[in-house]
């Protein structure tokens, strides 16, 4: 499933385009990491993204390298003027990024969620016209409710 939404991310033509790292070793792809866009209801200048997915080869889970994927596509967004990062997924894991649910609690999931605590979001920096409560959509390829 995930490899399949990475290939339907890559396919997507987005504004702004997804932002799609990999991680490599001579010939071997280590890991993947996507960042697209989000549209966030009533906020028209934010700039927000999803990261999602998050994917390392499991010979090479255990050494940073989705840390340091998760890292740079940040440091890009953050330098691109990204406002807000969301991501759905383990709080431990992405608590160490920043990621807070409660920065999230006045931006819905797009869908219902199994795992409500999971939804979880970064301000980059403040937008002038924020809006909350505010709804959250994302690009075609995330948006399938059985991924949430």
């Amino acid at each position: 499933m995930v490899a399949k939404l990475a290939v339907d991310l890559l396919a997507e033509k987005t504004v702004p385009e997804i932002l799609s790292l990999v991680a490599r070793e001579i010939e071997t792809t280590l890991g993947h990491v996507a960042f697209s866009p989000v549209k966030v209801e009533n906020n028209e200048s934010c700039k927000a993204s999803i990261l999602a997915p998050l994917a390392v080869h499991p010979e090479h889970q255990q050494k940073k390298v989705g840390s340091r994927l998760i890292e740079s596509g940040m440091k890009k967004l953050k330098e691109a003027g990204g406002n807000i990062v969301f991501v759905y997924g383990d709080p431990e894991f992405y608590g160490k990024f920043g990621f807070d649910a409660d920065t999230a609690n006045d931006f819905p999931a797009p869908y219902s969620l199994e795992y409500p605590f999971g939804w979880q979001a970064l301000i980059l920096k403040d937008w002038s016209d924020k809006t909350t409560p505010a709804a959250t959509s994302c690009v075609s390829a995330l948006s399938d409710p059985d991924l949430w």
